[in-house]
């Protein structure tokens, strides 16, 4: 029976697939810039060798229409622009860093910089408020996150789904990804490999 997408997902992968992309080969890594007809632009890059996505990055334009920072989604998060007192004023290396690394079949984020046991931790899923909570017992670390794809998709957040590990002062937050994703994300690469590494290409399948 042919798997059908609902209209969620739909709409996003049209979306994806009537973008004006981009496509550029480069120290291993296939790069890819998607302008969409409201302006905003996404870049994602992917090994090569692996097809794992490595990072994935947003940015907006202003009420000017001038472009905006980029912001990260996946991979490193951006540093702070440097100030005129940067040189007085530097962000403590060991507060905790959160960022997201993905691997095939789970969305997963890593936050660095948490010397405590696992058993300090309690992460969990917040439904009603379509969030991932992380709690420490001894009231020293709280964070709320939401997951860009299932938002985008309108798919629902489910707590069974969601699992953790701590090592090496690192918590490690794993989402397994529903198969709407998957066969969202295996079609995408799909297309994404078919583009001219050098040039420009567009989906055939546009928005209504």
């Amino acid at each position: 029976m042919r798997y059908v997408p609902n209209m969620a997902v739909r709409c996003w992968e049209d979306l994806l697939k009537s973008s004006k992309k981009t496509a550029l080969v480069h120290d291993g890594k296939r790069k890819i810039h998607y302008l969409f007809e409201d302006g905003k632009e996404m870049a994602e890059e992917y090994d090569l060798t692996t097809d794992d996505l490595l990072v994935r990055k947003w940015r907006s334009r202003n009420t000017l229409g001038a472009p905006g920072s980029w912001e990260a989604e996946v991979g490193q998060p951006f540093a702070a622009p440097a100030s005129a007192d940067s040189e007085m004023i530097k962000e403590n290396l060991s507060n905790p860093v959160f960022l997201r690394q993905d691997t095939k079949t789970t969305f997963q984020w890593r936050i660095r910089n948490l010397p405590y046991p696992k058993e300090v931790f309690s992460v969990a899923a917040e439904p009603a408020d379509r969030c991932c909570v992380v709690r420490t017992s001894n009231k020293k670390y709280f964070k709320r996150f939401v997951v860009p794809d299932l938002e985008r998709c309108q798919l629902p957040l489910d707590g069974s789904a969601l699992s953790f590990t701590h090592a090496n002062n690192t918590l490690i937050i794993s989402y397994k990804k529903p198969k709407e994703v998957l066969t969202l994300e295996r079609d995408l690469l799909r297309e994404l490999k078919k583009l001219d590494s050098t040039g420009q290409g567009e989906g055939d399948c546009k928005t209504q």
